[in-house]
């Protein structure tokens, strides 16, 4: 199983956020940040810094390395 998806939605979930709040804060288009979510596509690196910033954990725990 893709854990980068599953964390992904649960940390955007958790913080009571809907995906096109996420897409706007990150200046992305919400397609792109669905296809993150549904597995279909995956961030390159400044995308995975920039969740990494926005949601405040580690690259490591967003990518499934660690918990």
């Amino acid at each position: 199983m893709n854990k980068f998806k599953v964390r992904l939605r649960e940390i955007r979930e958790e913080g009571g956020l809907f995906q096109a709040q996420v897409a706007d804060a990150l200046g992305i288009a919400r397609a792109t940040y669905s296809n993150w979510e549904q597995g279909r596509r995956e961030p390159g690196i400044d995308g995975i810094v920039a969740l990494v910033n926005f949601f405040n954990v580690s690259a490591g725990y967003l990518i499934g390395t660690e918990n």
